[in-house]
């Protein structure tokens, strides 16, 4: 299943997740330091599945792409790809993907009594106020990025 939303930042693609395949990987059990290397590899003595790791529950759980700059202060670049749960419980200062007027976008979520506010990491774009008036829907929250690091 895959569906096709246009957003103010381009197009957001949302992909289903299979579980299906299980791929268990060397997990390296010690901490690996960003500075002198460490011979790491004397210290592999389990496995990880990505599956299991980064997916909880997965009939509520999608993938999406980001297209756009507007969450790049929080890391969030173009082309990197989300892990969305549609179940978790929207609270303030997490990052969601928002329907706003019938198009998608990413965003901090921040609650006010009478206001939903969506909040961009980059200073080149403004806050959204999303008021009872707006067609305003929270379609899930973001758990994971995934990058490429090239």
């Amino acid at each position: 299943m895959q569906t096709r939303e246009q957003s103010p930042e381009g197009i957001l693609t949302i992909h289903a997740i299979s579980t299906s395949t299980k791929i268990e990987r060397p997990l390296v059990s010690c901490n690996i330091q960003a500075g002198f290397p460490s011979p790491a590899m004397d210290f592999i003595d389990t496995t990880i599945d990505l599956n299991t790791y980064i997916i909880k529950r997965p009939s509520s759980t999608f993938y999406g792409r980001v297209k756009g700059d507007s969450m790049r202060d929080a890391g969030i670049h173009d082309g990197d790809l989300l892990v969305i749960d549609k179940s978790l419980k929207p609270q303030d200062d997490k990052i969601a993907v928002c329907a706003i007027d019938g198009e998608f976008t990413l965003k901090w979520i921040r609650f006010e009594k009478e206001a939903c506010w969506l909040i961009p990491a980059n200073t080149n774009y403004q806050a959204i106020k999303v008021t009872a008036e707006t067609d305003f829907l929270i379609w899930g929250i973001v758990t994971f990025v995934i990058k490429r690091c090239n």
